[in-house]
């Protein structure tokens, strides 16, 4: 079976545990996802299996990607091509078929371990004191020094800013994995998966949820 989905970050809320215990999640919209490509040994040289997430007008999309969907949207009935595309390894294809739908019920189970990749929030160029949390100087007396990072710890010698030195910079939009997050619901009938803790990305943002390896 395949080991992950395509998704979408709906937002952060909080359920109550059957202990009463509340609980902060984050609501993920995970599929329906539809095989737009399976990747064998022989042709692609591996095993995978490309999974389309989302809705795109035709005007949007290039013809070169509309020609390699148009056979997965067709099969699928649906009438706009995917906005997202992407790819899962796995060890058997011989159990997938282009157009074939899967959805998050059939991948995931209540109390699983998950890994969410996504992509932070982009904050442009951010001084040390928002990027690193450096303190910032005095306000008063005639000080000047109130948001600057201060020494880079450097004099004649090495006569350098050694490398990895926090300093200001570009501070956002990365991809990050959050790893071993619990699975604490399941909606099918809202293709919703609620995992506990916190996951990376603005509010509709794209995301990947896998099954992880790695249990606490």
């Amino acid at each position: 079976m395949i080991s992950g989905l395509i998704g979408r970050k709906l937002g952060m809320t909080q359920i109550f545990a059957e202990d009463g215990t509340v609980v902060p999640v984050t609501v993920l919209e995970v599929g329906p996802c539809v095989v737009t490509q399976v990747k064998t040994l022989e042709r692609d040289g591996y095993q995978a299996v490309q999974l389309g997430f989302g809705e795109k007008k035709a005007k949007n999309v290039t013809r070169p990607l509309q020609g390699h969907m148009r056979e997965a949207v067709e099969k699928s009935g649906r009438d706009r091509f995917f906005a997202v595309l992407r790819e899962f390894r796995v060890p058997d294809v011989s159990n997938f078929e282009v157009g074939q739908e899967i959805r998050a019920e059939e991948v995931f189970q209540i109390g699983q371990r998950v890994d969410v990749v996504g992509r932070t929030k982009g904050r442009g160029f951010s001084g040390t004191i928002k990027r690193w949390g450096f303190s910032r100087g005095p306000m008063t007396h005639g000080c000047k020094n109130i948001r600057e990072p201060g020494s880079t710890g450097c004099a004649t010698f090495p006569g350098r800013v050694i490398k990895g030195k926090k300093m200001a910079g570009h501070y956002g939009n990365e991809r990050i994995t959050v790893l071993n997050l619990k699975v604490v619901d399941i909606r099918p009938e809202d293709n919703v998966v609620l995992v506990k803790g916190a996951v990376p990305g603005a509010r509709n943002g794209i995301i990947l949820i896998r099954k992880t390896n790695r249990v606490k």
